[in-house]
């Protein structure tokens, strides 16, 4: 796989401009469907939900068409594209239960290789590299309940603002670890969260700055651009690097895959830009693994490969 870094202004990835397709009063009510009535009769709403999203949303139908075809190495199917918006679905429902703290819900496997461990043992903050894969919040749920380490999870504050509010909502305090980008302390505060032993959260398959600066990488066989502001980031603060996959299995079954990705403050002697190019396409070549080993669990419902 190649890379090559492009730093000069450009235009802000397609994500960020499109509106989140939620409606506040449905999700509401699902809400409250999964926390009074149980998560299996919340379930069964998903499949109307999922369909009107399949046959109305046609940008996002085509996306997904698009990534099924290079995935599956195959004309996807209707029930193909049934299935990847109907996990979606599935995924966004448990974050209710997990943000209200019901992670026994769930048939949780994790999978932590030694690099992981050897930097998750050392009790130094972290900084965990995930994508738009499976599920965030069955990863930062794991690391409280088990590691008793706190996730502060970096994001654009108004990406899913409608989603997002929701959610926050069912447990006012998830909001204390939500660390706003474009804002003045916003790289103080991951400094200070990383100085205390906690994990820093980041979806690093969109982009992170408003400069764009990314890095072009092979991507399911067609150049995809991801951002490098995550790694830069990084080597700045010295942090080592965990690479983080929640996938979705299906029922109530969820395996979580923690990778050691890169040490940045163990650069042993390499160059800052070799050692950021290493690990960005360590980075890339493991999501596409992971997006092949569970295809439906990619939730980019837009051009990803768009120039």
């Amino acid at each position: 796989m190649q890379t090559h870094e492009k730093v000069e202004g450009e235009p802000a990835s397609g994500w960020m401009d499109k509106p989140e397709r939620s409606n506040t009063l449905a999700i509401r009510f699902i809400v409250w469907v999964a926390l009074t009535l149980g998560r299996r009769v919340a379930r069964l709403f998903l499949f109307p939900i999922s369909l009107y999203f399949l046959l109305f949303a046609g940008e996002a139908r085509r996306a997904s068409r698009k990534y099924l075809r290079k995935v599956l190495g195959r004309e996807p199917r209707a029930s193909d594209g049934f299935r990847h918006v109907h996990t979606f679905a599935s995924t966004i429902l448990d974050r209710v239960f997990l943000l209200n703290g019901r992670f026994d819900k769930f048939d949780v496997h994790t999978h932590v290789d030694a690099a992981a461990q050897a930097m998750i043992a050392s009790q130094r903050g972290c900084i965990l590299l995930g994508a738009h894969l499976g599920s965030f919040e069955i990863t930062r749920a794991f690391a409280d309940e088990a590691k008793g380490r706190t996730v502060n999870v970096v994001m654009y504050e108004e990406n899913a603002r409608k989603l997002n509010s929701v959610l926050k909502a069912i447990n006012p305090g998830q909001g204390q670890h939500i660390i706003g980008l474009g804002k003045v302390d916003s790289m103080l505060r991951v400094q200070q969260a990383l100085q205390r032993g906690e994990f820093i959260g980041i979806l690093a398959d969109r982009g992170l700055e408003h400069d764009g600066a990314s890095v072009t990488c092979d991507f399911l066989g067609e150049p995809a651009k991801f951002p490098s502001g995550p790694l830069r980031m990084a080597y700045m603060l010295k942090s080592p690097v965990l690479l983080m996959a929640g996938v979705y299995r299906g029922g109530n079954r969820y395996d979580l895959y923690f990778e050691g990705l890169v040490d940045m403050g163990n650069p042993q002697g390499m160059p800052r830009s070799e050692l950021i190019r290493q690990a960005q396409q360590r980075y890339v070549e493991r999501v596409e693994h992971y997006c092949r080993d569970a295809p439906y669990n990619w939730f980019n419902f837009y051009d990803f490969w768009k120039p």
